[in-house]
């Protein structure tokens, strides 16, 4: 866009920011808003007085992924629970496969089938990447070069996490009866608990809101 008179000024920046964020469904990276404003904005400053407006309030800018968006201030999230429609449950598959690959991303479905010890099903992979949370990444410049799955920044949105970098550590693991107590075994990472030879048989019930679908 080009204009024959001076940027906004730096309120008007930040409503335009507020305008473009609200309206999106899908968090709203740095490269988009810089698109959408004006010649001689400066977002990042316009996003940044937007953040710090909306700290302390009912709904807050969250930094998800690569993008932002408003969402929920966390300690008010109890009053949308009547709101929250009823989801599936992922499988103890689904959740093992979901996790190695947000611990161990990019990893190769071998890699992932040996970390769990049991073949992982193509419905599995499926299942993740059609709930928009695992995508493919770069193939491996290895002998067949075999492909990656990462997580998503719908998955990073839908857990309310910056980076994955934030994933809860192995002790928050274990306290949530998601790992195993023992120490991992050698070139195993994350022992996952409750893992038998039915790939979809659940021996240990993770947390009620863990890995939902909403």
């Amino acid at each position: 866009m080009s204009h024959d008179f001076p940027p906004p000024s730096l309120d008007q920046q930040e409503r335009m920011v507020e305008a473009i964020l609200f309206a999106s469904a899908v968090p709203v990276t740095m490269r988009d808003l810089t698109a959408r404003m004006p010649d001689g904005c400066d977002p990042a400053e316009a996003l940044a007085a937007l953040r710090r407006r909306y700290d302390g309030r009912g709904v807050t800018v969250e930094h998800l992924g690569d993008g932002y968006a408003f969402r929920t201030a966390p300690d008010l999230a109890f009053l949308m629970q009547e709101q929250t429609v009823e989801s599936r449950r992922l499988s103890r598959a689904a959740i093992e496969t979901l996790a190695i690959i947000a611990y161990h991303q990019p990893v190769t479905r071998a890699e992932i089938e040996e970390i769990r010890g049991v073949a992982v099903s193509r419905g599995t992979l499926d299942q993740l990447i059609e709930m928009e949370w695992v995508r493919m990444g770069r193939r491996r410049m290895s002998p067949g070069r075999p492909a990656t799955f990462v997580v998503t920044d719908g998955f990073l949105d839908h857990f309310g996490l910056e980076t994955s970098r934030d994933l809860p550590g192995l002790s928050e693991l274990r306290a949530a009866g998601l790992l195993d107590s023992r120490p991992p075994a050698e070139g195993l990472a994350m022992p996952l608990a409750g893992r038998g030879e039915d790939d979809d048989i659940e021996h240990v019930d993770p947390p009620e809101d863990l890995f939902k679908d909403t």
